[in-house]
């Protein structure tokens, strides 16, 4: 299988399946000297892990991480960190109605037409499982940035009809809530509209937001590998993202030019912008204001009403889906979005090294 390899210096490529033996990840480029243990991992995987609140699958997996490589006495030795989560709670049981037959909204079709066979013991590849690898890489990409002065922030934006209110925007917030929202108000009514959806039986749609802070300006290549660009790729990556938007995002195109563009104003003798509808970026490069991307999830493709599908013999039949699955997409999400906004900021950090001489020769001379 082709295309399980993100980034250029920094590289990061997952492997494993949803009901094999493991998941995890091998992670190249890491500079050596960068202080990590499997805490600082674990973390992170805390917050995508099953089975945390009453709105996620009731798998019970630990998603403990163990590193295998690339790290010697507490510190990355540059060479390649792999690193593995045993699953230790599958029911391949529950996916044998499938075994012949594709689940609507699913890859399971599209699997079958491209390889001729594939894992239907909970998508396999396609499964939600496997960004636990991105999530461990995106840990030590966050920690390696973090130390550079540049933090991210992700949180569910929306569920369904319930939007954030920015006015009650409170960072704090978001590690309190089960929905990972900035606003307590809108989680607490997301909660009661989440409760209704699975009452039937159904999922919902959702967004998730990642603001960049601390960005340094000139990173990103002005042609195919535009920051924006590769952070769409980065993002439209995840399985049940639909959509990416950068800054003001779909809204520019009601938008008037007067009002689209960011001023640029002297500032404590710094170059800034008045306002932000770029998201940070301009002509694929930052521009040193903070950046803001936007994923929107489409619903759980599984749910427990029955549904209009086929079989393998081109059969149209009727499927109810069991198993454990999660109502929502976001909320396990945002680390998700995080990580891969971590990951593809520091591999255009160290590709933007040499972008002029002077680099070098800071580095060398």
């Amino acid at each position: 299988m082709a295309g399980s390899t993100f980034g250029k210096l920094f590289t990061v490529t997952t492997w494993g399946e949803s009901h094999g033996k493991g998941l995890g990840v091998v992670v190249d480029g890491c500079p050596a000297g960068v202080p990590l243990c499997e805490d600082d991992i674990q973390i992170y995987l805390n917050r995508r892990k099953p089975g945390q609140n009453q709105y996620s699958t009731k798998r019970n997996e630990s998603d403990t991480v163990e590193i295998l490589s690339g790290v010697f006495q507490g510190k990355t030795t540059g060479t390649p960190i792999s690193m593995m989560v045993r699953n230790m709670d599958q029911h391949s049981k529950d996916y044998g109605d499938i075994a012949v037959s594709y689940r609507p909204g699913h890859a399971d079709y599209c699997f079958d037409e491209k390889y001729g066979f594939r894992d239907y013991r909970g998508g396999g590849r396609s499964s939600g499982r496997e960004t636990i690898g991105r999530v461990a890489a995106g840990a030590i990409a966050a920690k390696v940035l973090k130390s550079l002065g540049i933090e991210l922030t992700a949180y569910t934006r929306s569920i369904g009809d319930c939007i954030i209110d920015y006015n009650n925007f409170d960072s704090n917030e978001i590690l309190n809530n089960p929905l990972y929202m900035p606003d307590k108000e809108c989680s607490d009514k997301a909660g009661e509209y989440l409760k209704q959806v699975m009452s039937e039986l159904d999922s919902i749609g959702s967004s998730v937001e990642c603001i960049i802070n601390g960005m340094p300006t000139g990173i990103g290549e002005p042609v195919f590998s535009k920051l924006d660009a590769i952070l769409a790729q980065a993002i439209m990556s995840i399985g049940a993202v639909k959509a990416v938007e950068i800054g003001d995002g779909v809204s520019v195109s009601k938008s008037k030019g007067s009002y689209n563009n960011d001023s640029f104003i002297i500032k404590n003798g710094q170059v800034c912008k008045e306002t932000n509808h770029s998201g940070g970026i301009l002509g694929g490069i930052s521009d040193g204001s903070p950046i803001l991307v936007r994923a929107s999830f489409k619903p759980t493709p599984s749910i427990y009403q029955e549904q209009n599908t086929i079989n393998q013999n081109k059969e149209e039949i009727k499927l109810s889906i069991k198993g454990r699955h999660d109502p929502i997409i976001g909320p396990r999400a945002v680390v998700v979005v995080e990580s891969m906004c971590a990951i593809t900021i520091l591999d255009l950090l160290l590709i933007n090294m040499s972008s002029k001489l002077d680099n070098l020769i800071k580095l060398y001379r």
